[in-house]
């Protein structure tokens, strides 16, 4: 299945903070553009009319208009006030609207439109407002100007103070540049940001894009079902992590043992060993929950840090059944070769006497041969029906002709083919190992001769070996089948050990005796296997 690329994920890290950035500066710097704007205008409005204000109430302005002539202190007073207060222009008028102070002194004594400041002469009313101004397009402030005439109170002009609108707009202007210039830094630092995250993203995903992270998982999980070895792997923590369904079943495990303490699930694993010293452990014999398995533990290291641990489990009883398999395999492929080889050298024998011209000496011989071969054969192939024994006594036949050993096969033997439980590597393993025995027991031995009976008879296969050796030392005879116990020298006695573990696997009985300077070895194999026979009983009782 190809694989769809797309964008990677650093565009697509970058690409979405870029814009969230873009997006949050701009809104932002949308929002404080506006309340600046706002803000201005607003502060612009009540600078002018609390100006305004203040004027009207001076003394020397309400004397200049009440009287209505131009003072000569009250021009350079406005003009101060309106330097001070950055206004455009700071006008007093009388009731008609005669200029006593303007910033244009060519305007004083001039006339002004009443309507304009007819709200603050009619009322007496302080307003301000965005109207156009003497200069253009402003923001006008309004104030009464009252004259005491005792008794009462007499609004007698208007002191009205203005700000060009074009002057507020550049000032905004300023402003919003400055405001412009912080977002673009801001814009760029959230981008420098966007980009490093993107990095360090795609530095901890080990340069790998998510569609390739999702197949490496199918994939591991592929993986992790087809291993037939358990597979355990713990965290920093000693968390289990992870476990395929050959760690399940080999260590009788459940989904919900996940992100659980390890010790608290197998209590005598040596995982937490291997975190703490950073040191695997290779082919380890070990009993995690009854049952014997071999393990190895490795550690994860990351940045040379221990992040977790990863364990490998494999049934020792299978594997052993394996090697021992492979064993007698091989075993019994040197039986073969040593048939051969025995056949062979017969055949240069009767080669030998024909260019000899002892055509008589070859027959006799022929015929001695095939009356030997003839009666075995006739036990081996017409009372013994099953394959898998007829191969390894075969085997054992060659093996016994070219050690110069009498192996006979008893002519009361009989045989039907074998259950199915009963497996070629069991019967490899005790018969094999038994006439092996043998073999080893006589070789040294005047009279050299090993005698195998079978027959299935009755409820049992019975199986017997016969030597003619010396026997075994009583010391031995207790400890006959341990491992590792033998008279034959070190690194042997396992041949035994590994005829009574395959005996007690199907269920069967093992049997030595010594009689006549005979050693028999003699096994009870049931035909039916123990659990299913008492299934089928307890079945037919129901």
């Amino acid at each position: 299945m190809k694989l769809q690329k797309g964008y990677t994920l650093q565009t697509k890290i970058l690409g979405l903070v870029v814009i969230i950035v873009f997006m949050s500066v701009g809104l932002l710097t949308g929002i404080i553009a506006y309340l600046e704007v706002v803000s201005t205008k607003d502060r612009t409005k009540q600078l002018a009319l609390q100006t305004a204000t203040a004027v009207s109430l001076m003394p020397s302005v309400q004397k200049a208009v009440q009287s209505g002539e131009p003072s000569s202190t009250i021009q350079p007073l406005t003009e101060q006030i309106g330097y001070q207060v950055s206004a455009t222009n700071i006008i007093v008028s009388d009731s008609d609207n005669k200029y006593i102070a303007h910033v244009d002194s060519e305007q004083i004594g001039k006339r002004g439109k009443i309507e304009s400041n007819y709200k603050a002469l009619v009322f007496g009313g302080y307003s301000t407002s965005e109207s156009e101004g003497s200069f253009g397009p402003s923001i006008v402030a309004k104030a009464p100007v009252y004259w005491n005439f005792g008794e009462y109170k007499q609004v007698v002009g208007v002191v009205t103070v203005e700000y060009l609108m074009k002057e507020i707009n550049e000032s905004i202007i300023n402003k919003l540049v400055k405001i412009g210039l912080f977002s673009f830094l801001a814009l760029i630092i959230g981008i420098s940001g966007g980009i490093l995250l993107a990095k360090s993203i795609r530095k901890d995903t080990l340069g790998l894009e998510p569609y390739q992270i999702s197949a490496l998982f199918r994939e591991r999980h592929a993986m992790l079902l087809a291993i037939r070895e358990g597979i355990l792997a713990i965290d920093s923590e000693g968390k289990i992590t992870m476990m395929n369904n050959s760690a399940r079943r080999l260590l009788n495990l459940s989904e919900g043992d996940i992100h659980r303490l390890v010790e608290n699930v197998l209590p005598s694993t040596g995982m937490l060993r291997v975190l703490e010293t950073g040191d695997p452990e290779m082919d380890r014999e070990e009993t995690l929950n009854g049952k014997s398995v071999i393990v190895n533990r490795t550690p994860i290291i990351e940045n040379d840090q221990i992040v977790g641990v990863i364990s490998s489990f494999r049934d020792k009883t299978e594997l052993k059944s394996l090697i021992e398999t492979l064993s007698e395999v091989r075993k019994h492929s040197e039986d073969l070769r040593a048939q051969t080889h025995e056949f062979t050298n017969k055949l240069y024998v009767i080669l030998g006497l024909l260019q000899l011209d002892q055509t008589d000496e070859a027959i006799k011989f022929i015929q001695e041969e095939a009356a030997l071969h003839k009666t075995q054969n006739k036990i081996l192939f017409e009372q013994i029906e099953d394959p898998k024994i007829q191969a390894i006594l075969l085997a054992k036949l060659g093996k016994a002709s070219e050690k110069k050993i009498n192996f006979q096969i008893d002519e009361n033997s009989s045989l039907n083919r074998l259950p199915n439980h009963i497996s070629l590597s069991q019967l490899i393993t005790i018969a094999g190992n038994l006439i092996d025995n043998a073999f080893d027991a006589v070789k040294n031995q005047p009279v050299k001769k090993v005698t195998f009976f079978i027959t299935d008879i009755g409820n049992d296969v019975v199986l017997e070996v016969s030597d003619t050796g010396a026997g075994m030392p009583d010391h031995f005879l207790g400890h006959i089948f341990d491992k590792g116990i033998s008279s034959k020298g070190k690194d042997r006695g396992y041949g035994l050990a590994n005829v009574k573990e395959s005996v007690e696997q199907l269920n069967g009985l093992i049997e030595l005796s010594r009689e006549n300077n005979l050693t028999t070895f003699t096994i009870y194999l049931p035909k039916k296997e123990r659990g299913r026979d008492e299934d089928e009983s307890s079945n037919s009782g129901r």
